[in-house]
C-alpha cells in the first residue's frame, strides 16, 4: 500500500509491505489524502507483565521491541534525561531516557526483554 506522510511540512510517498517500507519520493506540495489500510487483525496476546507496585513516575516502552541494554540498577539516583534502557525496535536503537529527577524503585525488565507498546519499563 501506499502512503503520504508529512513530517515537517515535506510530504514523504512511503510503500508499505509486510516485510519492508520504502520512501518513493519527497515533496514539498500538499498531496491528496490516502485511504487508511484495511484493518489487520490482532496478533496474539503477549504473556502479561510484572506487576507494578506502589507509586511513582512510571516510565512505559514507547514502542514494541527487545532490551539490548539496561544501564540501571534498583536504588541508582537519575537525573532527567539520562539514558535508563536501549530499546530495539525496527532495527533502530532507541534511548528510554529519565522523565525526571529520582531513584529507581523498580526495573521489570532485563536485556533480552520482549516488550510491548506501553509497557512499564521502570518505576522512579
Amino acid at each position: 500500500m501506499k502512503y503520504v506522510v508529512t513530517l515537517n511540512g515535506k510530504n514523504y510517498e512511503v510503500e508499505v509491505t509486510e516485510q519492508e517500507a520504502v520512501l518513493l519520493s519527497v515533496s514539498d506540495a500538499v498531496a491528496a489524502p490516502v485511504a487508511a489500510p484495511a484493518p489487520v487483525a490482532a496478533p496474539a496476546a503477549a504473556p502479561a507483565a510484572a506487576p507494578v507496585a506502589g507509586d511513582g513516575t512510571k516510565v512505559p516502552s514507547p514502542m514494541p521491541g527487545t532490551i539490548l541494554s539496561v544501564n540501571v540498577s534498583v536504588g541508582q539516583a537519575v537525573k532527567s534525561g539520562e539514558v535508563l534502557l536501549v530499546l530495539e525496535a525496527m532495527k533502530m536503537e532507541n534511548d528510554i531516557v529519565a522523565p525526571c529527577d529520582g531513584t529507581v524503585k523498580q526495573l521489570l525488565v532485563s536485556k533480552g526483554s520482549t516488550v510491548n507498546t506501553d509497557d512499564v519499563l521502570v518505576v522512579m
